[in-house]
């Protein structure tokens, strides 16, 4: 499971996601569209289909990754642990691991139930380049946890945040988006 705003969905998700279910002991990797992430605003967010259905078509071509909507249909501000606890008991024959950014684990221990989640299942963890005025402070991070994988994914230094500026700036943003997710958010004026 790899959950995002996906706003939009950009090459380093492709590249993290394909690299997870290609290079892992993963099978697939569903690429969770959330409508509220707790610990975010809702500001500039696009609406839930729009997001959703640039997943599905960044995603459509590659048998190792599926666009999911399971948020959709639980309560929000959307929390982990509840999509979770939603999925094994829809499909209580898969084993679900996490995958996230190394930026989330320095986090984790501000998620709901997050003993829960490091007890339960497996965490993916892809490194992320700091941002401008971020430090690498690991204090409450859970690198050592034996259910925490690191995993050496490519990494491509991009941001949805940089893609929307440039969009609304009417930038070129060929090549660091799919072309089938540029001519839906060109179709439908999204980020003007």
């Amino acid at each position: 499971m790899y959950f995002g705003t996906f706003n939009p969905i950009h090459i380093g998700h492709l590249v993290i996601a394909n690299f997870m279910a290609t290079h892992t002991g993963l099978d697939e990797v569903w690429l969770v569209v959330t409508p509220h992430n707790p610990l975010k605003s809702r500001d500039g967010l696009l609406p839930d289909e729009h997001r959703m259905q640039m997943v599905r078509l960044a995603v459509m071509d590659n048998n190792h990754l599926k666009a999911s909507d399971v948020e959709f249909g639980l309560p929000q501000p959307n929390f982990t642990i509840d999509t979770l606890d939603a999925l094994k008991s829809e499909f209580p024959d898969f084993i679900f691991s996490l995958i996230m950014g190394e930026d989330n684990l320095r986090n984790l221990d501000k998620w709901k139930s997050y003993e829960r989640i490091l007890s339960d299942y497996d965490i993916m963890v892809y490194p992320r380049a700091l941002t401008e005025g971020e430090t690498a402070d690991n204090e409450g991070a859970v690198l050592d946890h034996s259910r925490v994988n690191l995993c050496d994914a490519p990494m491509i230094r991009i941001s949805s945040t940089f893609l929307r500026n440039a969009i609304s700036e009417q930038k070129d943003i060929r090549y660091l988006v799919p072309d089938k997710v540029i001519n839906y958010i060109s179709n439908n004026y999204l980020y003007e």
